[in-house]
């Protein structure tokens, strides 16, 4: 008890000496430009209107790889502004063809690359209202998606045409034109109609509402979303489609309804493996994160031409209906092999970027790093602690630490693709500082319940973990999300006296380590050399192989 007392003091007196701004926090060094600040920053023809809704109509080319289409865009203005210019985002070589607003067309001029300022002229103020936009061209094409991203014109195993689109990062204005900031996500939702040849089926986020017979062989197919959604996770999927349907009863008493798309010649290898790991999935992550969070949308998995990407509702899948991250364990230690990667990281985003959602790219680690540990707590629900410890571990010798994983704000910016194992490992190092699974299965409840369909910012994530860890945290956030250095645990041992601190940090680094197999001691550690009096049984080398740091013995 006395220690524990003790311990708690040292905390408080930790906690009224952090603040939350790093000092030495690296940056990255790429050059921006005017595009960058137009596409990245909430300027005054972006920030006084809010995107309510979008209806997307859309016809594509195939054999021309060209697109047309338009875009009802319901918004209301934000506040009292009298503001008439509007920012609408839609990526070169694609352009805007004419914009209709009140049943009358309006000027628009292009600005940059990739920006359409479009002039409303006088308007009521605190009117909700719609602008029409018609837009044509040939859209960027896909080179190596999801990573290198676009429009994708394929065919499948058969020469039948098979189209999509992955656009994270990117940005969903490289095929529709809109308000392409991640931090206004249209707050009722999205419908998407996609007109195509009659023998091919379309697939998008939500819930399909109507299919109409065209002249010409043609059809129009239109899919709806009644929940918030980010803009690239809006995207249609062509092709000839199977398809099944199951129901998932929640622990809620809900019931999810399931939907699985696949191309016809599929079907077979896919039954078994979406079936199995899907609702494995939902029973881990609605024990971690909360119940599934677009109840009314519904749960697909499709089929892509890609490996995948989280599209809301509407998860795509490319990953060969077979274990693994295609047939390998990407942690290297055999717990990665018996579930289909791409079934559970992906679904894993419609909690942490889809139900939680970042309002600048800078801060992406929140969707990666979050959703690449719900892999370790999948692990953990179903094999236990000590397989998602080494699953974890694993997983963590693939961190380049070349640059931070945070990156730089207003300009469209990503930080590291570390994001994704150093985000995982930064969390399991948290959770074994915390020493309490219950508090910690609480804390990601009460993520996804308290920031429920919401924007945030990396500063909102940290104060809630701070608050509901009452640790002090706010150095190993800044270490190991603004810097590249990982701290090393010097150490020296000799006749019952330990001598510690970390080094390879920033100078304001500290954090509590607790030492022995049963947690007899703890001790807050910094850069400036403490010591205390411990016996050999609780020495230095029982720390958790949790911790992101290393351990080094000196002599003194």
């Amino acid at each position: 008890m006395l220690l524990k007392k003790a311990f708690l003091l040292l905390l408080s007196f930790y906690l009224t000496l952090i603040t939350a701004t790093p000092i030495n926090a690296q940056v990255n060094s790429t050059q921006f430009n005017n595009d960058d600040t137009l596409r990245g920053t909430l300027n005054k023809d972006r920030s006084w209107w809010n995107v309510l809704r979008y209806q997307l109509t859309i016809e594509p080319d195939f054999l021309n790889k060209e697109i047309k289409g338009s875009n009802i865009i319901h918004f209301a203005p934000a506040g009292k502004s009298t503001a008439s210019v509007m920012q609408i985002d839609l990526q070169s070589p694609l352009k805007i063809d004419s914009v209709i607003y009140h049943d009358k067309s309006v000027s628009y001029n292009k600005k940059g690359m990739h920006a359409w300022l479009i002039e409303l002229g006088k308007r009521k103020r605190n009117e909700t209202d719609s602008i029409v936009v018609y837009y044509s061209g040939k859209p960027k094409v896909a080179k190596n998606p999801p990573w290198d991203g676009g429009w994708i014109f394929t065919y499948d195993k058969k020469g039948r045409p098979w189209m999509t689109v992955a656009c994270q990062g990117l940005g969903a204005s490289v095929w529709y034109p809109c308000k392409d900031h991640q931090s206004d996500e249209p707050d009722k939702g999205a419908s998407i109609k996609v007109i195509t040849a009659d023998s091919l089926q379309v697939v998008a986020n939500g819930k399909r509402e109507a299919i109409e017979k065209l002249s010409g062989g043609k059809s129009a197919t239109t899919w709806s979303v009644t929940n918030p959604i980010n803009n690239y996770n809006i995207v249609p999927y062509i092709g000839k489609y199977s398809n099944w349907e199951d129901r998932y009863k929640s622990k809620t008493g809900k019931t999810l309804d399931l939907s699985y798309w696949v191309l016809d010649y599929n079907i077979e290898k896919a039954t078994p493996q979406f079936n199995r790991d899907t609702k494995r999935m939902l029973e881990a992550f609605e024990y971690w994160f909360g119940p599934y969070p677009f109840q009314e949308d519904g749960f697909k998995l499709v089929e892509s031409p890609h490996l995948g990407m989280e599209h809301q509702s509407a998860i795509a899948y490319g990953n060969g209906f077979s274990n693994g991250y295609r047939g390998r364990d990407l942690s290297g230690t055999g717990w990665g092999k018996d579930w289909d990667y791409i079934i559970i990281h992906e679904s894993g985003h419609e909690w942490f970027a889809n139900n939680i959602t970042t309002n600048d790219i800078a801060d992406m680690w929140v969707h990666e790093g979050f959703t690449m540990y719900s892999e370790v707590l999948f692990i953990d629900y179903h094999y236990g602690k000590k397989a998602a410890d080494a699953y974890c571990q694993g997983i963590r010798t693939k961190i380049r630490n070349d640059r931070p994983i945070i990156g730089q704000y207003g300009v469209n910016n990503e930080g590291s693709g570390d994001m994704y194992n150093k985000g995982a490992g930064m969390l399991h190092h948290i959770r074994t500082m915390l020493n309490n699974d219950s508090l910690f299965r609480e804390i990601f409840l009460g993520l996804n319940r308290d920031f429920y369909h919401r924007t945030v910012d990396t500063k909102e994530i940290e104060d809630y973990f701070i608050k509901k860890t009452d640790l002090p945290l706010q150095p190993v956030f800044n270490q190991y999300l603004r810097a590249t250095k990982i701290p090393v645990l010097e150490y020296s041992y000799n006749q019952g006296q330990l001598r510690y601190r970390f080094t390879n940090c920033d100078k304001d680094f500290s954090m509590p380590v607790r030492l022995g197999d049963q947690d007899q001691f703890n001790i807050i550690c910094t850069t400036e050399w403490k010591q205390i009096e411990i016996p050999a049984s609780v020495f230095v080398n029982t720390i958790s192989d949790n911790y992101y740091f290393t351990k080094k013995r000196v002599e003194l």
